[in-house]
């Protein structure tokens, strides 16, 4: 008998854990061991039978898309006991499995380390009663396992996000974007209750994303007499020109003295301090259904096949396995769940800034962050902090999440009492003069708004503009210059800034906002409007795929990027393909004839489907028509292939929450320093990065100005995920 993996999902759904589970099922079967799926998660290894049963290769097929998890959870009180932990091992141990990848929460993550500590006890009485042999109590001597957290609300310290978090934010998202839309129609208020009982990530988030103008969450309740001020915010945001009010509270959310504040007493101060009858939505389990956003597909993937890493190797104490910049992150399993039931503990003991502090940076910076933007107005000129004009404009293509990202500089700014002034039309409006001073009520709604209402042109000045647009800036008299762009943006950077002798009016503050569906950006893990693009890519695939129902077929998508492989490889790892062509690899008639033939194998064992993502610009030759054609004769009939190019499709739509979120991160960052430059008299030229400022001089150590891309590529960590998980090892 080889090495046999158990995989199981405890405890409360979360959308994201079927790729997870498709990514231990795979990453397992390549590796030479046969994996097993424990049915209705730890019910089912107490029931054991039918519940255990082993997983092939087509048994995790076509699952990424699907919400829940199709191989059950349920919450098991008989675990709870020796006596069902005991018959738990039982199972397992009969079935050969001393290796397990349990996806949950932290309860179920304690449990299972439980089980871990008590194993060589219950193999002992087990042995004794002849329930198991002694053959096989030496051949299983240790449970060897690693978790991964599927939790929506995000609560587990150490990992920078949970299994199910994006895709409850997509849920809630759309759901305050709904309610928002109706509520400005009829200028009525809404409160929206949301999930999070010891944990705010959830109602902070999507208060940020959906542009709401209170929140209450468990980690920082509000001060004494907090409903005074929250009715003053909301008379402030009317008064502004709001036509609505919505306010976001967890449900978990309490006063100092521990009383909770549900969303029917928010309702009540409404009447009492406003007079205004407001309306309750309590989203409810809606948070946890759905299909799982690309971004928790590929990272489920991800954590999934480094999980079957860890329980291979083996050797250390259990871990587990989360993820940091966007990387799997491993740590001690017991220290992760302590700290993570710490921060209840503090919440509880009214130690209320150590349980932010417990979040970690991002949460007090975005906590902060949305005090800041709900509570902005304009203001008197505060000579001490140097109020100056600043002009915000757009460079290089489209990104959805501009428009959020320029109405947080926008209000940050005038809460700072700058003038900020609109440039419509990038560059070429700066030099033909097309500015217009923007307000706090100008920019109301842009949240959810794709597109860029300030306009983006992918045109930067040449030579020849530099006159003009030097005049222009010194005409319009801007102390200050915040762009939201692409790759072109940091051209125009360099540019500028080797100008600034022969020109002294570029001699001002400027800094780049990364916002690019390329995420071809430097210093940054993703730019605004790559989560976007790739939803949009995602979901696209889901459907062709569908298209596929009856019969079977191959295709081949080409997605943009240019010469940056993120979208076509991300894209590749959440839609659950077999094959991805980059530009940074190249395509060769050798690798083609491989590709060629694991598919005629794959379609010949029974398989009904074959996906192949392209990128744009993975190959001059080698084109998505040419591509198709050549796997389609070489099919000789027994499959049909399509090819399709998605195309500016992937520039359009919605702002995903992540994009809104990370544009207002960005946002408020970058007012931070513009304001610290202008007061300081300072005049450098920067662009932004999640870690802070980096100066224009940096970028050629940073990027490779041939192919429009950063040296370092972080989504290359995704490259042995897909081959894992696409190619089968009877292909």
């Amino acid at each position: 008998m080889g090495v046999r993996i158990g995989v199981l999902t405890s405890g409360g759904d979360a959308p994201g854990m079927n790729a997870a589970v498709r990514a231990v099922v795979r990453s397992g079967i390549v590796a030479g061991a046969e994996v097993f799926g424990i049915f209705e998660g730890w019910q089912g290894a107490v029931d054991g039978g039918d519940f255990i049963r082993p997983l092939s290769w087509d048994d995790v097929s076509g699952i990424n898309s699907q919400g829940g998890t199709v191989i059950g959870t349920a919450r098991c009180a008989a675990f709870r006991t020796v006596e069902g932990r005991r018959t738990a091992v039982a199972h397992l141990v009969r079935h050969g499995i001393d290796r397990l990848v349990v996806i949950g929460g932290d309860g179920s993550l304690t449990g299972t380390d439980a089980l871990r500590a008590e194993w060589p006890e219950h193999l002992s009485a087990l042995r004794e009663v002849g329930t198991i042999t002694g053959a096989q109590a030496e051949q299983h001597a240790r449970l060897v396992i690693a978790g991964v957290v599927g939790s929506i609300d995000n609560d587990m310290v150490g990992t920078d996000m949970t299994i199910g978090t994006d895709s409850a934010l997509h849920r809630i998202t759309e759901a305050i974007d709904a309610i928002a839309s109706t509520a400005a129609s009829h200028q009525r208020s809404f409160i929206v209750e949301v999930m999070g009982r010891h944990c705010g990530y959830l109602a902070l988030m999507s208060a940020i994303a959906g542009g709401a103008d209170y929140v209450l969450i468990p980690e920082n309740p509000p001060e004494e007499r907090w409903h005074e001020h929250m009715a003053g915010v909301l008379r402030a945001s009317r008064e502004a020109g709001r036509r609505s009010s919505i306010v976001v509270v967890a449900e978990g959310a309490a006063d100092r003295d521990g009383n909770p504040i549900t969303a029917e007493d928010v309702r009540r101060i409404f009447a009492d301090e406003m007079g205004e009858d407001a309306r309750v939505t309590i989203l409810g389990h809606v948070q946890r259904g759905g299909t799982p956003s690309a971004y928790d597909r590929w990272m489920a993937s991800m954590l999934g096949h480094a999980a079957v890493d860890e329980v291979l190797r083996g050797d250390r104490e259990p871990q587990v396995v989360g993820v940091r910049a966007n990387r799997p992150h491993l740590m001690p399993l017991m220290d992760a769940v302590a700290a993570t039931r710490d921060v209840a503990g503090l919440i509880a003991e009214g130690n209320y800034e150590e349980a932010m502090a417990a979040r970690g940076h991002s949460f007090r910076q975005m906590y902060k962050a949305f005090r800041r933007l709900s509570e902005a107005r304009a203001r008197e000129a505060d000579p001490s902090a140097s109020p100056r004009r600043i002009g915000v404009m757009h460079v290089g293509g489209l990104a959805p999440g501009m428009n959020p990202a320029a109405k947080a500089v926008i209000r940050l700014g005038v809460d700072r009492g700058h003038t900020m002034v609109g440039i419509q039309g990038g560059f070429p409006g700066l030099i033909a003069g097309d500015l217009r001073t923007m307000t706090w009520g100008d920019v109301e709604g842009w949240s959810s708004a794709g597109g860029a209402y300030l306009g983006t042109q992918r045109a930067i000045p040449g030579e020849e503009d530099l006159y003009a647009l030097a005049r222009s800036i010194e005409t319009h008299r801007l102390d200050g210059i915040i762009i939201i762009g692409g790759f072109q943006s940091y051209r125009a950077l360099t540019m500028l800034h080797a100008e600034r002798k022969r020109f002294p009016s570029l001699g001002i503050p400027m800094v780049v906002l990364p916002a690019s569906i390329d995420n071809n950006l430097p210093g940054v893990q993703m730019a605004v409007g790559a989560d976007t693009a790739l939803n949009v890519a995602v979901e696209a695939v889901d459907r062709v795929k569908l298209s596929a129902a009856a019969t079977q077929r191959a295709f081949v998508i080409e997605v943009m990027g240019r010469r940056c492989g993120f979208l076509a490889l991300a894209t590749g790892v959440a839609a659950g393909a077999e094959r991805v062509y980059l530009q940074e690899d190249g395509l060769t008639i050798a690798r083609l004839k491989e590709d060629v033939d694991a598919m005629v194998a794959a379609f010949a064992s029974g398989q009904d489907r074959w996906l192949a993502i392209r990128n744009e610009e993975a190959s001059a030759f080698y084109t998505t028509d040419l591509l198709t054609r050549m796997f389609e004769a070489e099919g000789r009939g027994a499959f049909s292939v399509r090819g399709l190019v998605l195309g500016h499709v992937q520039q359009g739509g919605t702002p995903s929450p992540f994009d809104r979120i990370n544009g207002v991160r960005l946002a408020s960052q970058v007012m931070d320093w513009m304001t610290g430059q202008l007061a300081a008299g300072e005049a450098t030229h920067t662009f932004a990065t999640p870690d802070g400022m980096r100066s224009v001089r940096d970028l050629d150590d940073l990027v490779d100005w041939d192919v429009r891309r950063p040296k370092e590529q972080w989504w290359m960590v995704l490259r042995p995920v897909l081959e894992a998980l696409g190619s089968r090892p009877t292909a």
